[in-house]
């Protein structure tokens, strides 16, 4: 098997789903769709009719290439990086930026939104994982780490985030210290994606070395 791009958990069984080959970013909701190709427009559609709803483009928005997307547990606020080294937040029904997170100095490469918490995680290849508290868009922890970091996964409602890293390993950190918990090794390439299971016991990483883990995260709940 060639490189893995991304896993993701079966909500509702002890599954995972892998995609090897390249794909564009699609996320679904209940009523609508949000796209995301490597161009900086943000598309959001309507599922049933294939209608365009909005498209977010423009000042104050990215000026380069999206490369990750994520949205909110009640799919109101969507969160984009860019090859621009910024981030933004995107209210889905009206298409306007909420909030400009501007810290990276290159490709931001994941986002996620916490769950349960006003806070923003953001990773890009200047090796950096930023925490962001959004009630003040600012870094509340800067998390350093030996090469760029190219995915992430909030670990459930906990204060804990993963990354996955260029360099092949997964680590754990804590929010509140900025602290690296653990550090999870079997890779030989690097992370491409991570993904946590439904009740947050394990957490699945795929590689470029045409691999998937997974890890008991059980004590980070």
């Amino acid at each position: 098997m060639s490189g893995i791009e991304w896993v993701r958990w079966h909500p509702k069984g002890h599954l995972d789903m892998k995609q090897v080959l390249p794909v564009v970013i699609l996320l679904l909701m209940v009523k609508q769709s949000v796209l995301v190709r490597m161009m900086h427009p943000l598309r959001i559609w309507n599922p049933k009719s294939g209608e365009n709803i909005h498209v977010v483009k423009g000042h104050p928005y990215h000026t380069d290439g999206l490369t990750c997307l994520a949205l909110s547990s009640d799919s109101t606020l969507a969160i984009t990086g860019s090859k621009d080294n910024s981030v933004h937040i995107v209210n889905i029904t009206t298409s306007r930026v909420v909030t400009s997170l501007v810290s990276h100095s290159d490709s931001v490469e994941c986002v996620g939104l916490a769950p349960s918490s006003p806070w923003a995680a953001t990773g890009g290849l200047d090796q950096k994982l930023i925490i962001w508290d959004l009630q003040h868009s600012l870094p509340r922890a800067s998390c350093e780490h030996k090469d760029g970091v190219t995915c992430l996964a909030w670990l459930g409602a906990s204060r804990y985030v993963a990354t996955g890293c260029v360099d092949g390993k997964v680590r754990l950190w804590d929010c509140l210290s900025g602290d690296c918990v653990r550090i999870l090794s079997g890779h030989t390439d690097a992370i491409q994606s991570l993904s946590v299971s439904a009740h947050q016991d394990y957490l699945v990483s795929g590689s470029s070395d045409g691999t998937a883990r997974v890890f008991e995260i059980a004590e980070f709940k």
